[in-house]
């Protein structure tokens, strides 16, 4: 999956430190305010460039993000990576989608942050962190990792996902159902965890491979 399992647990860190970073700044009651105040200045943002082609595409990508494309889409890769008995791709990107759901509903209920004013669309439980920013990296990019081979080819589709997860997070914000930092955090989170379990596994395949057998 990864050429370099030590670079991929070192990215992977970044991310998931920058994804900490954000959510303590959103916790503090020091630095709530300067988060907050950079959050409201996007939705504002967001309001003035409000337009019906922009709210089609935003939708559009919000269905893209949900439960009802992710876990069928899930399904099948596991499905497919099982059929091809690469398991350890099938564990790393099974981890990292049920460790990734795993810290949806918790994080949602410790930071408890209301969501932001005049939704363009139905929103439910807590706004911090995104939970269509968590899940639709960690799909994207986890699919390209586990099924696509190591090479230039592999890169272009890295970055695609990459994209593709910044904008589907991006169009939350658009339409007003999550603030800034919400998407961020979700997305570095997703991120590091899609990239992270399959450097892990790697390493630690690597390390027991590199201990001499027992006389």
């Amino acid at each position: 999956m990864l050429v370099d399992a030590r670079r991929g647990l070192v990215v992977s860190g970044c991310l998931l430190a920058g994804a900490a970073a954000v959510t303590t700044l959103v916790v503090l009651p020091a630095t709530r305010p300067a988060v907050q105040a950079v959050d409201d200045a996007v939705w504002r943002w967001a309001g003035e460039v409000q337009n019906d082609p922009a709210t089609a595409v935003a939708e559009a990508l919000s269905v893209l993000g949900s439960a009802h494309v992710n876990w069928p889409l899930r399904i099948a890769a596991l499905l497919l990576i099982a059929w091809r008995r690469h398991w350890l791709r099938l564990a790393a990107f099974a981890l990292a989608v049920v460790t990734s759901e795993l810290f949806i509903g918790p994080v949602k209920a410790a930071v408890d942050r209301a969501r932001p004013p005049g939704a363009l669309i139905e929103t439910t439980a807590a706004s911090f962190p995104s939970g269509h920013a968590i899940a639709g990296t960690v799909t994207a990019v986890g699919l390209v990792l586990v099924l696509a081979s190591p090479g230039p080819s592999r890169w272009r589709w890295e970055v695609r996902a990459v994209v593709f997860g910044a904008v589907m997070a991006l169009s939350r914000v658009y339409l007003r159902a999550h603030w800034l930092s919400d998407t961020v955090a979700g997305a570095l989170l997703g991120a590091g965890l899609a990239l992270g379990w399959p450097a892990l596994l790697i390493a630690v395949r690597e390390r027991v491979q590199r201990v001499p057998p027992l006389p």
